[in-house]
């Protein structure tokens, strides 16, 4: 939900009319802010520590350019943020100070949350008069639920500095505000031909005139908007935006620029005529991208381009509607490329295509930096799309396009079109690897509500993926939906020569000792991969508590910090549409043609969720070994300990872990279901004498064994969030579900639009439970345990990729053996089954003492908490794995 940006322009008012204009809602009743500000601003010292401060709610947390300081200075903060705090009474909006940005870069200082400020200070602007505000400079977080909080009425410009607008919270590439102008109102304005220049005409006179005639253009592509703004700068809106526009001779670039992209930006849809009038040439820019026309006949003018902007000269553009467009003015129609999926394996890499699918999985969002060091993210999320033609889905990559509203409402069931895609494919390393989609500069994308009247609607592709939707059963795709939680695409290359590709191998591995370091620098979802050489030590099997049959968490531990998080263990199930046959296409077309309307709306009232018996696992305590005793680490309650056999024996955890073969109920033996992940991998059972460290589900090296006491530092990231799941889709609680999996928002949304459903009822999509890993340093001296995480959908094989099982062997057996566990358990064959087979333990052996490259993908979800997952394991002895120097 995006939160209006302050007016732009007018004088700067006195502090207390500024605060008062920028409240919201007032009960009536004393304000313990006011009080402070008051106090704060009377003190000789411009500061105080508030005695026992009430909690207090966060409104809004924004987002601005920061100022450059005056030379020489240190280095400083690309942006400031501004707090918008509520107690009940009144609303404070607030500087932060700039050593507490990290606060809301990892998510603790979110809007919603509840706090205490305990040290704040007073900041006169010296360049103004009259002006200044309430720096934040201590808070402390507190639990709980505050007092409703609406958002702000009124948004003034950032309290800092002489910006006059906010950016969103996380990327840079999204309109926020009101400011951005959600539509003009088209013009009525007579076209009078005669008077009219062409594309063509223009590249043949523009070096010899100053003023041009006006233009009649259709825009055919449209570009992400671009942030250029620095804090050395002094640019108010510097954005920018590139267009493709033609007419009946050709096409040409148009840049959109400065404090135009909020007036006109959203205005200008693929398909809009526009009359151009006042406008500059310009020689064009060399390196930006270009996008591949529908029509590979229209001639393309690239030596030059439009330039709109507010001054020298300033422009004048108006909108003519659709119905008063003329034939005689001989403007192209917008035309696409549309490719279903089962062409799309014949295709070239980086070759450009336009898709419509059927959403069945989409990921969470997430961000990757720009810059290694820079406060800058790309946004960006995955999804799966089928369209009917292939077993296999669409699997696209999807970067924020400028079109917030549409990327944040992306769910399963939506019907989803994405325009200038690019193909990747990698044909040197292996013909066979899994082909993908993702967007391009110029990419826009559609879902279910935003489609009525978009050009591609008329396309013949488009037409017979919505007569393939008539023929499709409702009930049947609801249940491969799945949504967010970890999703470990692209796997990395089978070829460490390839992951390292340019780089040195030295710059691209971390030591293991600076994965702490990896870790604390990450910021909100951002997301990173690195490469750690290490051996594989240990192995334990922890298991989610029967979450095939509820979508239970285990208690779960931040181990190095040691911050828990506690799930409850509610269980429902998706009985979608019981007895009933829904067509799709009933439905979801309509968004085609009419309002909004999304499959299974009607059916949000309707009873979807009935809660299965379960059978309860008996989870032991764990016993402390002495190295633990030594160590302040914390392992999760529902891991088991490397207990020796009679240990084990006295305990009952025989009764429960099963080694060699699992029985029905009815006395049959099911170890059949397990026997192609045996046969795929040649492995035999592993001998008596050679299973000395391993239990049912644990396995320890003999090194590991005698070095773990003696360990210089000892990291524990094995834990897995229920951020970290993937959930099957609930189109009751989509709304939830879609806030869950989206960034936090910048402005706290009323009480009465947000459900107290938990995350964790939801079920899980994924197997059974997961592994911890313990890597030890080829040192011997630093260890690091991650997390694996099988992932297997019954319900969609396609979902998740299978692990390499020619050059990652440890890693596809855990993901086999897992797929057999959830597939037997959800044909209700079996409850619990050997999670650490003896192929498991066979494939660690062989790595045993042994010097690997691990490449983890780690993702900072807020808070504390930061998964750590296992994705790859290469050889150092293989080919194509550089040997230490």
């Amino acid at each position: 939900m995006q939160d209006p940006t302050p007016e732009r322009g007018g004088s700067a008012r006195p502090a207390e009319e500024r605060r008062r204009a920028a409240a919201g809602p007032s009960s009536g009743g004393a304000s313990w802010l006011q009080r402070v500000f008051e106090e704060v601003r009377g003190s000789s010292q411009l500061s105080a520590a508030p005695a026992e401060p009430p909690p207090v709610t966060v409104v809004a947390v924004e987002r601005y350019l920061a100022e450059a300081p005056p030379p020489p200075a240190a280095a400083a903060p690309q942006y400031w943020y501004d707090v918008t705090l509520a107690d009940g009474a009144c609303q404070e909006r607030c500087y932060l100070a700039p050593r507490l940005n990290g606060l809301v870069q990892r998510a603790h200082l979110r809007a919603g949350a509840r706090l205490r400020l305990t040290r704040c200070s007073y900041l006169y602007d010296e360049k103004r008069l009259n002006y200044g505000f309430l720096c934040l400079e201590e808070l402390e977080r507190v639990g709980g639920a505050g007092p409703p909080a609406e958002p702000p009425r009124h948004r003034p410009p950032p309290l800092r500095g002489e910006k006059k607008h906010y950016l969103p919270l996380w990327n840079n590439e999204d309109p926020y505000g009101d400011v951005w102008v959600a539509d003009k109102p088209q013009a009525q304005v007579d076209v009078d031909v005669s008077k009219l220049t062409s594309l063509g005409q223009l590249e043949m006179t523009w070096r010899s005139r100053v003023h041009f005639h006006p233009l009649l253009v259709r825009v055919l592509h449209k570009s992400r908007l671009r942030y250029y703004g620095k804090p050395e700068k002094k640019l108010d809106m510097p954005y920018q935006a590139y267009f493709e526009v033609a007419d009946g001779s050709g096409m040409m670039s148009m840049v959109l620029w400065n404090s135009l992209c909020p007036e006109w930006y959203n205005s200008m849809k693929v398909g809009t005529v526009l009359l151009l009038e006042q406008y500059a040439i310009k020689t064009s820019y060399p390196f930006k991208t270009q996008p591949t026309p529908g029509d590979s006949q229209m001639k393309r003018f690239a030596t030059i381009e439009i330039s709109l902007n507010v001054r020298d000269p300033p422009t004048k553009i108006s909108i003519i509607p659709e119905e008063m467009v003329k034939p005689e003015w001989g403007l192209p129609e917008v035309k696409y490329r549309f490719i279903t999926r089962s062409e799309l394996d014949g295709l070239p890499n980086n070759h450009s295509c336009d898709v419509i699918g059927l959403v069945t999985f989409v990921g969470r969002a997430e961000r990757a930096r720009k810059r290694e060091h820079g406060e800058d993210f790309w946004l960006y999320r995955w999804a799966h799309a089928i369209d009917g033609t292939s077993d296999q889905p669409f699997i696209l990559e999807i970067f924020a396009t400028s079109q917030p509203d549409v990327f944040e409402h992306i769910h399963p069931m939506t019907y989803l079109v994405c325009t200038q895609m690019r193909v990747v494919r990698d044909f040197t390393e292996n013909p066979a690897s899994t082909i993908y989609l993702t967007t391009s500069n110029e990419s826009q994308i559609f879902i279910t509500g935003w489609h009525k009247g978009q050009p591609y609607t008329k396309d013949t592709k488009v037409k017979n993926f919505i007569q393939w939707t008539k023929t499709q059963s409702e009930a049947d795709q609801m249940k491969k939906t799945v949504i967010g939680g970890y999703y470990p695409f692209p796997r990395p290359p089978n070829n460490f020569l390839k992951y390292c590709k340019n780089n040195k191998v030295q710059s691209v591995l971390k030591a293991i000792g600076e994965t702490g370091k990896e870790i604390e620098d990450l910021h909100y979802r951002e997301h990173k991969r690195i490469a750690v050489q290490g051996i594989i030590s240990a192995i334990r099997y922890i298991s989610c508590s029967n979450a095939a049959e509820e979508a239970s968490g285990v208690e779960l531990v931040q181990k190095d910090t040691s911050q828990s998080l506690e799930s409850s263990a509610m269980s429902k199930e998706d009985s979608v549409h019981k007895g009933k046959t829904t067509n799709l296409q009933s439905k979801e077309v309509k968004s085609f043609l009419g309002p909004h309307c999304t499959p299974g709306e009607q059916h949000q009232n309707q009873a979807l969720l009935s809660k299965k018996s379960s059978v309860k696992r008996k989870i032991p305590r764990r016993l402390n070994t002495d190295a633990e005793q030594g160590s302040a680490s914390v392992i999760p309650v529902s891991s088991y300990p490397y207990f020796t056999r009679s240990a084990r024996r006295k305990l009952g955890l025989d009764e429960f872990q099963h080694e060699d073969f699992v029985q029905e109920k009815n006395g049959q033996a099911v170890s059949e279901s397990l026997q192609y992940c045996t046969d795929r991998e040649g492995m035999s059972d592993i001998p008596e004498t050679e299973e000395t460290a391993r239990t049912g589900d644990s396995w320890q090296s003999d090194l590991w064994a005698q070095v773990k006491d003696k360990l210089m530092k000892y990291l524990h990231h094995s834990t897995i969030f229920p951020e970290s799941i993937p959930r099957k889709f609930d189109y009751v609680h989509k709304d939830l579900l879609m806030q869950q999996y989206n960034l936090h928002a910048a402005v706290h949304q009323p009480k009465e639009t947000r459900t107290d459903k938990n995350i964790n009822e939801f079920k899980s999509a994924s197997g059974l439970g997961y592994y911890e890993v313990t890597v030890l340093g080829i040192n011997h001296d630093v260890a690091i345990d991650v997390a694996f995480l099988p992932l297997f959908c019954p319900e969609d094989p396609h979902l998740f990729q299978p692990e390499d099982t020619q050059n990652d062997a440890l890693l596809s057996c855990m993901s086999c053996i897992s797929a057999c566990q959830q597939k037997a358990t959800s044909n209700g064959r079996l409850r619990d089954m050997f999670p650490l087979s003896n192929e498991i333990v066979k494939a660690a052996m062989d790595l045993d003492g042994k010097h690997v490259v691990c490449i983890l993908d780690i993702c900072h979800l807020g808070d504390d908490k930061v998964e750590v997952f296992l994705s790859k394991i290469y050889k150092t002895v293989e080919p194509g794995v550089l040997d230490p120097v």
